[in-house]
């Protein structure tokens, strides 16, 4: 995505008539602009994160498998100014289930999650981002939300339809929810009990019998102060004496309004001009609805009808009249009508009118209201700008008494993205804004071939690569590629993440767009028109230009991480720095590790550039500069970044096993196969209970694999209140069957093996247990025999003890001890390498049905000098269609997507 910036001394116009427009700008004005501009790019550099996932919704017990692109500035070429990226998984509570952080190098990185086979299903997010990007609003995270649905545990499936109307003037809603087994039969005649939840309270309870099609009606009022953020509708069917299931089921809205808003070009509406004037209808679970309609004035003569809507978007042309006002007579697609004013016109003022439909230039004019400028319609001191991610791309100043302007602007001026025009005043004012969204045919050329086009089950299959730029050159780039099965996974082009939809788009705007794929899918002169209708109803917003041009830029407060450090300040126990104090970093997990520092002269020290795994767990020694270690050492802890609403709300999906069938009868049979050969990390699926006391479970954030809870003794923080000392030893003689050798622990069962310990879900080392001290544990949870330790394999054979601490995973310090402190920083998530059988390797087990949905998934795919690379697998046993998605970059910034299918039959 190369081009070519244009200097200040550069100016492409057109001159129509003698009184024109636009001359070269090399006044203070323009300076200052270019000036301010380069300072925010230089201290504000912008990085956008992008994840390539396998496939676009996903089971429990399977894999989340991605990729990440972190890009930065206009040109978006790989960053090297972060070297760490943090990936999240988020529940519909906006709760963080799993927190990643994964080394970059050159903006890149893989990773994954692992759906447990304990998790429930529903709507999740995945969100990423860099430190450096949380300078700026989260709305410029990467910010996706994913289906997971499950067919291991579940037996109750949910299909829930919604109906609103008004009671004694406040919103009623009501629900029929229809209960039935996975292949469709409906639970008849089951009591049912429900409570409505919104935004965090309950507002509602009620119970009821299923009919005999499996519905049940729930309706409630909200007698809330505050519309909904978040609700649900938890739900408890019985299915008999000893089954009880529990089902949460998304609330996105309580009413069915339907709000319509409009946008004219630029800013205003302007008396005396013809101007295009965008609406954008929008329903309250944040949809657009496509409406039609037209405008009248305040005599009802109808003036223009409202273009044609897309995704409730669209456009209508026309010219007001001083004195009269205007309004919007909308019909919605059930028949019914709304009435809505329009913005009220001024007479003063200019339409920044853009037209960038045709594929090699941007044509741009300038009209001003008859009254502007003292009655002469005068464009004289205007100054024009357009930049993209703070990168100037066009500057003009207009000449004394000029009348009109208009321009046409080669596109190759511009990079592929959105371009802001802004209009200033003499003075330097903002008076005008118009974004525009450029498409540039400068994206890489991917040709993905196979020897042929139909291939049988289990055959090997090789995929083929070239990738050459806009120049038809070959290039060097870096992509990633999967291959899955549709006749398993729905798949919907438009409604995925891209690239292309995420770097060049969703990255630089902060509402949600829906479906944003559909713009770069297909493309042709409709899709640009309609991508040019959001540019006029959706925001930019990066930076303020009254606060960049008077230089008050936004604080930065993080920092790029460029590796891993632990931080922090030596005090005397009466809080004065220790100034020139030693200090000490070391752990005995998988080796001993052992580095020295000096603070400064502030009591400050760094141990930086360091590489260690999650959940390591660190001591932390320090000595004054006389050797005394009466000393309090206080460590820089960075807090997590909270989560906000979720800016995808309306990609929420309450019936997340709508045409989902074949998919979750496939995860069973994939889940049942794989337990029937001991493949796989899977969980012994418990018998659904409900506890029916509202009590807090002291093992909720357990990551015990039989379920929280599931031990053959347990232990909660009250038991570890009495005796002091270190863990084992608070803990030796309340283990049953468990002895501690050196602070070790062993079962009695096999006491020539030590006992695994999981801490928080993570593996560590046996002499880890007296790093933590016993005020940090939450819960403990002894696995000694077969049944329990059978799930963990060869680790379990000496008995795991699964400790969970009271933050649950997060960042652990405790100050043990004067002078001594551990710690237990959130460290480098290893990925996991993806597992596909090879059949022509005499190992592979082929009795084993393969099931799989995704078939392969290739995350470090490079292309050579001639741009070619290639991969090869094996297909499942399932017959359809495959589906091949390969994305990818170079270092040009140059972005690439190709989608392949072949049969196999």
């Amino acid at each position: 995505m190369n081009f070519k910036r244009l200097s200040v001394g550069i100016l492409i116009t057109f001159i129509i008539g003698a009184a024109l427009a636009f001359i070269q700008p090399d006044d203070e004005l323009v300076t200052k602009i270019i000036a301010q501009l380069d300072k925010w790019r230089a201290e504000h550099p912008q990085e956008k994160v992008y994840l390539h996932f396998d496939k676009p919704s996903y089971a429990i017990g399977e894999d989340i498998w991605f990729k990440a692109y972190v890009t930065i500035g206009s040109e978006h070429k790989l960053s090297a100014y972060s070297e760490t990226l943090n990936v999240d998984l988020i529940d519909d509570k906006d709760s963080v289930k799993r927190s990643l952080k994964l080394p970059l190098t050159a903006g890149l990185t893989v990773g994954d999650f692992a759906l447990a086979d304990t998790m429930a299903e529903g709507n999740y997010r995945i969100r990423a981002y860099t430190n450096w990007m949380r300078n700026e609003s989260e709305a410029y995270f990467f910010d996706k939300t994913i289906t997971v649905v499950n067919s291991i545990s579940n037996r109750v499936f949910t299909k829930t339809a919604y109906t609103y109307s008004t009671l004694n003037g406040k919103q009623k809603v009501t629900a029929v929810i229809t209960y039935t087994d996975l292949n469709g039969i409906a639970y008849v005649n089951k009591p049912v009990s429900y409570e409505v939840e919104i935004n965090g309270k309950s507002i509602s309870r009620g119970k009821g019998i299923t009919d005999d099609k499996g519905n049940l009606t729930a309706s409630f009022t909200n007698n809330l102060p505050v519309s909904i953020t978040t609700g649900h509708i938890n739900t408890e069917v019985k299915l008999d004496e000893k089954r009880t299931v529990a089902k949460s089921i998304p609330i996105k809205t309580i009413f069915n309004k339907v709000d319509v808003q409009f946008f004219p070009e630029s800013g205003n509406l302007i008396n005396g001009v013809f101007e295009k004037v965008a609406f954008k209808a929008v329903g309250a679970d944040g949809l657009g609805v496509d409406v039609k309609g037209y405008i009248a004035d305040d005599q009802n003569n109808q003036i223009s009808e409202l273009g044609q809507s897309h995704f409730g978007m669209g456009t209508v042309n026309f010219e007001p009249e001083s004195g009269k006002t205007y309004k919007a007579h909308i019909t919605y697609t059930d028949g019914s009508e709304g009435v809505f004013d329009l913005p009220k016109a001024v007479d003063n003022g200019y339409v920044l009118s853009i037209n960038s439909m045709r594929d090699d230039k941007v044509f741009v004019s300038i009209i001003p209201g008859k009254n502007t400028g003292n009655g002469t319609a005068s464009l004289s001191g205007l100054t024009l700008i357009a930049q993209s991610g703070g990168e100037l791309c066009y500057a003009g100043k207009s000449k004394d008494g000029a009348t009109s302007f208009s321009a046409a602007i080669p596109k190759n001026k511009f990079p592929s993205g959105i371009i802001q025009f802004t209009l200033f005043s003499a003075a330097g004012e903002p008076l005008n804004e118009r974004l525009i969204f450029v498409q540039n045919p400068d994206q890489l050329k991917l040709a993905v071939t196979t020897e042929k086009q139909s291939y049988k089950p289990r055959e090997k299959v090789t995929i083929n690569l070239n990738a050459k730029n806009s120049e038809d050159k070959p290039i060097i780039g870096s992509f990633s590629a999967s291959v899955i099965d549709e006749s398993k996974v729905t798949t919907d082009e438009v409604n995925e993440s891209s690239i292309f939809s995420t770097l060049l788009l969703a990255s630089d705007l902060k509402g949600y767009i829906e479906k944003p794929n559909y713009y770069f899918t297909n493309i042709s002169n409709q899709t640009k028109a309609d991508l040019d209708v959001l540019m006029l109803t959706q925001g930019y917003h990066r930076f303020e230009w009254k606060q960049l041009l008077a230089g008050k830029f936004t604080p930065i407060v993080f920092k790029p991480e460029k590796s891993l450090e632990v931080t922090g300040h030596l005090k005397t126990f009466g809080g004065k720095p220790v100034p020139n104090g030693k200090v000490t970093l070391f752990s005995t997990s998988g080796g001993t590790f052992i580095i020295d520092t000096v603070a400064d002269a502030d009591g400050k020290f760094t141990f930086k550039d360091l590489v260690f795994r999650d959940s390591i767990k660190f001591v932390i020694q320090a000595r004054t500069a006389k050797d005394r270690k009466n000393l309090d050492i206080t460590l820089d802890n960075v807090s997590p970044q909270p989560v906000g609403p979720n800016k995808n709300t309306p990609d929420i999906q309450v019936n997340i096993n709508d045409g989902a069938s074949a998919y979750l009868l496939n995860s069973k049979k994939l889940y049942d196969e794989q337990v029937k050969y001991g493949i796989g990390n899977h969980t012994i699926v418990l018998k659904e209970v409900v506890i029916r006391e509202k009590r807090e479970n002291p093992f909720k954030n357990s990551a015990n694999l039989n379920g929280p809870g599931n031990a053959d003794q347990t232990l909660t923080t009250k038991d570890l209140q009495f005796g002091g000392g270190t863990l084992s030893q608070v803990l030796q003689g309340r283990l049953n069957f468990v002895i501690f050798k050196g602070g070790i622990p062993y079962s009695t069962r096999s006491q020539n093996t030590p006992m695994q310990i999981v801490l928080d879900g993570t593996y560590v080392e046996p002499d880890f247990l007296d790093n933590l001290a016993p005020s940090e544990v939450a819960t403990v949870e002894v696995l000694r025999t077969i049944g329990n330790t059978s799930i963990y394999g060869s680790r379990g054979s000496g008995g795991v003890l699964v400790i969970t601490t009271k933050r649950g995973g997060d960042a652990v310090y405790n100050k043990y001890a004067p002078g001594i402190a551990t710690y237990a920083p959130k460290g480098y998530y290893k990925a996991r390498e993806f597992y596909a059988p090879k059949y022509d390797d005499p190992k592979t087990n082929a009795q084993m049905q393969d099931l799989r949905s995704t078939i392969y998934w290739a995350p470090g795919l490079l292309t050579d000098k001639d741009g070619n690379t290639s991969m090869s697998f094996f297909n499942a046993d399932a017959k359809g269609t495959y589906r091949v998605i390969i994305e990818g970059i170079d270092a040009d910034g140059n972005l690439g997507r190709q989608v392949y299918r072949y049969k196999v039959e």
